[in-house]
């Protein structure tokens, strides 16, 4: 099914582990911060509907997507995370810039995960327009921060498993 139709948000065929044992660090770019904020909230919304204590979740706003790395890294210094997750939005514009910021957060955050041994999670949107950021922001697609909270919760699990 294309994404056109389907809300990206939906996670009733997994079971999805407590977040109750777990310290989450959420970094959120200002850059976009309509689609950004709402990234946030369902991100935090998430994390709390499955059991995360709200003194278990640090936020930071960092100014862009491409500060989600040293966003990252910063929380990260803290060993007591375990998890990250980045929030932004980078929207293509008429320059190369777009891909430029794209690759370079998606490689930074990376290599953040592999420094730490923690898992960083990406949710930053890479959208062709504001309407398609939306519609993944809380809009008809869902809200990736949604999705990016249930991957930082089994990536947790799984860390703490292995």
């Amino acid at each position: 099914m294309s994404s056109s139709h389907k809300n990206l948000s939906d996670f009733s065929h997994i079971q999805v582990a407590s977040a109750t044992d777990y310290k989450f660090g959420i970094v959120v770019s200002q850059w976009n911060s309509e689609v950004t904020g709402a990234l946030l909230q369902g991100a935090y919304d998430k994390l709390i509907a499955q059991g995360a204590e709200d003194k278990n979740i640090e936020i930071i706003h960092v100014p862009g997507s491409y500060e989600l790395i040293s966003g990252s890294d910063i929380l990260l210094r803290d060993s007591s995370f375990d998890a990250i997750i980045s929030l932004g939005c980078v929207i293509q514009g008429e320059t190369k810039h777009f891909d430029f910021i794209c690759d370079a957060v998606a490689h930074g955050l990376s290599n953040v995960a592999i420094k730490y041994n923690k898992p960083v999670i990406f949710g930053v949107l890479t959208t062709d327009n504001l309407q398609q950021a939306l519609d993944r922001s809380g809009g008809k697609h869902g809200n990736k921060g949604e999705e990016a909270a249930i991957t930082a919760i089994q990536m947790a699990e799984i860390s703490k498993k292995y």
